[in-house]
């Protein structure tokens, strides 16, 4: 027969394990929100801050869309409402690689971030993996869309979560959840036209959110810097 103080004792055991894991969660998911940053414009862009990552030893990625042609926007780094100026490291384009590394002092950055580094995911996104994407207020979870789904004509962008509304825009981070390494970062909406069967009109919808992969992210990074995101 099991004692009333063996009963109180797995009781309390069962309250603690339940308590444990969305604490653990929470933490996991603070530590990933440390990497996310705002990017802004000189002077700020009508449309609101844009979004990046950080990657380590003072460099941040981001879409290249959202910092623009660098030598007229002049973009910095915004982290916790502080604007760091930064000089840019490299610059791609929407039309063709959609990223823009820049560089802030390391000195200059809060110690809870200037001493992270942020390892790229080796392993390419596979259709259905569960992964989060990540801007400075939230983490939201999602997955990877199949490329299957993705039309001929928009194959180009094979790499892209399913969810639309809810997750980050252009120069989020999409992360494995698991391992907590960069999968991508995010460039654009993919959206078609299709019938509404009710209306018998042509309607746009989204299928996704196309994010440039760790391995582009990885060839983009310069030779003089590529040792030290490997």
């Amino acid at each position: 027969m099991t004692s009333p103080l063996s009963i109180r004792f797995s009781i309390l055991l069962a309250v603690l394990g339940f308590c444990g894991t969305p604490a653990s969660a929470q933490t996991e998911s603070t530590n990933l929100l440390n990497y996310a940053v705002n990017i802004h414009r000189t002077p700020m862009q009508s449309w609101g801050p844009g979004y990046g990552i950080y990657l380590g030893h003072g460099i941040f990625v981001t879409a290249a869309h959202v910092a623009g042609h660098t030598w007229f926007t002049r973009p910095k780094v915004a982290i916790a409402g502080i604007e760091y100026s930064t000089s840019v490291v490299k610059s791609g384009s929407l039309e063709g690689t959609d990223l823009t590394l820049l560089s802030v002092d390391p000195t200059r950055l809060p110690s809870r971030l200037a001493l992270r580094r942020n390892s790229l995911c080796s392993r390419a996104p596979w259709p259905g993996q569960p992964v989060v994407t990540v801007i400075p207020e939230k983490v939201t979870p999602t997955s990877v869309l199949s490329p299957s789904r993705i039309p001929a004509d928009l194959r180009t962008f094979s790499t892209a979560i399913s969810d639309v509304a809810d997750t980050g825009n252009s120069g989020s981070g999409v992360f494995d959840p698991e391992k907590k390494c960069l999968l991508g970062i995010i460039s654009r909406k993919l959206s078609v036209y299709r019938i509404n069967p009710r209306t018998a009109k042509q309607e746009l919808h989204d299928l996704g959110k196309y994010f440039v992969p760790a391995s582009v992210i990885r060839s983009f990074i310069p030779a003089e810097l590529g040792q030290v995101f490997q």
